[in-house]
């Protein structure tokens, strides 16, 4: 496909990525095969490979046009974190050189003292670590190389999102492996768990976010009274795409592509103004990455076409919200998906192993699966216009659910027939109906050959939520093959241990209504967690079970989920003070003198008609109805703001903080937006100074 002026041509994708087919062609072939074998194998890095990858990295980016190269990380801010150095290096005789050697490559030196770090380490301690992550390709962004890095604190505590996420898929693969090896699969070198995630968000007119103080530093409408349109006709889903957000789209993809970002799939969704994009499928960490550059690049093409990207888990009230859709699989080195059924009875064996592996993780540390979706802004989304609630469940189909109920009783149905289930569990049928689940409802379906977790919030990284799955299910794994390496009979314990998973974990799988309150007193009765806010599933991390579960594989120390614990509390306080101090002054310095305005209009208006010895009564009324708004509006507007004085002078512990905005300061906050909103439908339109939901979510033409 050839380029022109108006066209992308797919020649551009990896066009600014230090790939594998730059390394084939630019390495020598002895450094090209150890490098590989650093990266598909785990293998520590040896230094003369270093060396040769510093200098033939650094002469691929300055071709590209870079003059610079940066360390680029993920702290636990849940944004991307970067320091330019130049390749700049000046000789005696005043002249300039391009220098970048091993050891700048491998390893950087940060400031770390104003990144969270939940205590792992003391202001004067400010020295932090980025080591090359030579798994997740280098590119040129802006005339400057990225070198994706982990991040640690002095003392060598994590300090970011990759380095869990790291030690996560080393877990996972060494307990994959020993099922693989149970079944005779000598040859797999490595399991590797594979990510693709579907990113929502809204697009509007920028001209109208730059008005609104809340969009700018909370990414949500504080206020805001319903359209009389909102998604009701369900026209936007899959409709006509807009001519600024199809060019958005187009630029976008441009973006991606040469970044090696392998955007496919882009569409409305299903509330005015939002939209989604949907990758192909990648190595977990690959994946993470690429997912915060998306959020970003989105940002930027937005902004430089005129619009404002909002990523926001529920910007608008009374419409749908924005998830991240996490699709997980784990698939070999030599590319078979473990989560797909086979066609032999042995492969149905192994793949119900895997699928029951998954359930059973699932059951047992649901409260950790909430925990890596939990922030204030997903509290706004969960449970409700098709966005999963708190309960954490899975979906499975009604096949699967058959074919399990099959397992447990020990009789296979064939032709109406009834006889004995063996270990390859012949009647399991290579799956016939499209799996795909249109429950929207089910925060953790099957899908076919892969689970779907919907809870992800739209803003978030999507390490925390594959970290904790990979680990749960690394777990599992480990349990399972703990029992069956000890079997004096193989096929009898595979058999026994079925049933036993299915007995003890089939609480978990719901196929239903996941908002009926039927769920919710079923869930109760089968003894699921409903941790319904983010201060409650944040309080699941540092349960003992789960710290013994991420020390036994390695992923976190009792520091590090402390740190995490203490740092995730503090960001939702200061994430609810933000909001409630943006309320305040909007309503201080907006809305009050507006409402005050308009009130003026309407009494001169009475006035005039009594004057007039005209009927005034009606005119009256709304005068009433104005005063009594805007008079509870300033006494809640009061009161809000002492409740964040008593926040700003509580001295109590970073959960009791907590506990009180949730408590204290969120519910007065949704109060506060209600007269807010209904003084808006009670405003002359010319009065109100802030853009409506009509100017956001249906401005852009």
């Amino acid at each position: 496909m050839k380029n022109s002026s108006n066209d992308i041509g797919f020649e551009i994708f990896g066009a600014d990525v230090f790939n594998d087919a730059v390394m084939r062609e630019r390495l020598p072939n002895p450094i090209y095969k150890k490098l590989k074998k650093t990266i598909q194998e785990g293998l520590p890095l040896e230094q003369e490979v270093a060396e040769v990858v510093a200098c033939v990295m650094k002469d691929w980016a300055i071709e590209k046009g870079a003059t610079h190269y940066s360390h680029w990380f993920q702290p636990m801010t849940g944004i991307t974190a970067e320091k330019h150095d130049s390749f700049l290096f000046t000789t005696e005789d005043g002249r300039a050189i391009t220098e970048f050697s091993s050891k700048q490559l491998i390893k950087g030196e940060q400031d770390a003292s104003a990144f969270p770090s939940g205590g792992l380490r003391a202001t004067f301690e400010a020295r932090g670590y980025t080591a090359w992550d030579c798994t997740s390709p280098a590119f040129v962004k802006d005339r400057t190389l990225y070198i994706p890095t982990a991040f640690c604190s002095y003392t060598g505590e994590a300090l970011d999102l990759k380095t869990p996420l790291l030690r996560s898929m080393d877990a996972i693969n060494r307990q994959a492996l020993r099922i693989l090896r149970l079944f005779g699969d000598t040859a797999t070198k490595r399991v590797i768990p594979t990510v693709g995630a579907e990113q929502e968000y809204f697009l509007i007119d920028k001209k109208y976010y730059m008005q609104r103080k809340d969009l700018i530093y909370t990414g949500r409408t504080l206020f805001g009274s319903r359209p009389p349109k909102g998604q009701e006709l369900e026209d936007h889903y899959y409709g006509n795409l807009k001519t600024r957000v199809a060019k958005f789209m187009r630029e976008l993809d441009k973006e991606l592509w040469r970044l090696g970002i392998p955007a496919k799939t882009e569409h409305n969704e299903v509330a005015p103004a939002q939209h989604e994009l949907a990758p192909v499928f990648e190595t977990a960490n690959i994946a993470t990455d690429h997912n915060q550059l998306t959020m970003e690049i989105m940002k930027k093409v937005a902004d430089k076409m005129g619009l404002a990207c909002i990523l926001h888990e529920k910007p608008f009230a009374g419409v749908n919200g924005s998830g991240k859709h996490n699709n997980w699989s784990l698939r070999t080195d030599d590319g078979r998906n473990l989560l797909k059924p086979g066609k032999t009875p042995e492969n149905n064996a192994q793949f119900l192993i895997f699928f029951m592996a998954v359930i059973k993780a699932v059951d047992e540390y649901a409260d950790l699966l909430r925990f890596s979706v939990a922030s204030a802004g997903n509290d706004h989304r969960l449970g409700g216009h098709e966005a999963p609630p708190a309960i954490i469940s899975v979906f499975i189909g009604d096949e699967l659910a058959d074919i399990i109920e099959q397992i447990e009783t020990g009789v296979a149905r064939n032709n109406g027939c009834s006889r004995e289930l063996g270990i390859g569990v012949s009647t399991l049928p290579v799956l016939r109906k499209d799996l795909t689940d249109r429950n929207r409802t089910s925060p953790f379906a099957f899908t076919g050959n892969k689970f779907e977790f919907r809870s992800v919030g739209s803003s978030q990284s999507i390490a925390t939520p594959n970290f904790i799955i990979n680990t749960i299910v690394a777990e599992a794994l480990c349990q399972i093959a703990d029992r069956l390496e000890k079997a004096s009979d193989f096929t009898a314990e595979v058999n026994k241990l079925f049933k036993e998973l299915i007995k003890k974990h089939k609480r978990i799988i719901f196929n239903g209504n996941n908002y009926s309150e039927e769920w919710v007193e079923e869930a109760e009765r089968r003894g699921l967690k409903n941790l319904k806010t983010t201060v409650d599933a944040i309080q699941a991390l540092i349960d003992e079970k789960n710290i013994k579960l991420f020390e036994k594989h390695g992923i976190l120390n009792s520091a590090e989920i402390h740190s995490r614990y203490e740092i995730q509390l503090e960001n939702y306080v200061k994430t609810i003070r933000i909001e409630a101090s943006t309320m305040v002054e909007m309503i201080n310095r907006q809305i009050l003198p507006a409402s005050i305005r308009y009130m003026k209009e309407v009494a001169d208006t009475v006035n005039s008609l009594n004057v007039a010895n005209v009927d005034s009564s009606g005119v009256k009324g709304d005068l009433d109805k104005l005063v009594m708004l805007t008079k509870s509006l300033r006494n809640k507007t009061d009161e809000l703001s002492h409740k964040i004085q008593q926040l700003d002078e509580n001295n109590s512990e970073i959960l009791a903080r907590a506990i009180f905005c949730k408590d204290a300061i969120v519910p007065l906050m949704e109060e506060l937006r209600s007269y807010a909103d209904r003084l808006e439908c009670s405003v002359d339109a010319s009065f109100w100074p802030i853009p409506t939901y009509t100017d956001l979510m249906f401005g852009l033409i």
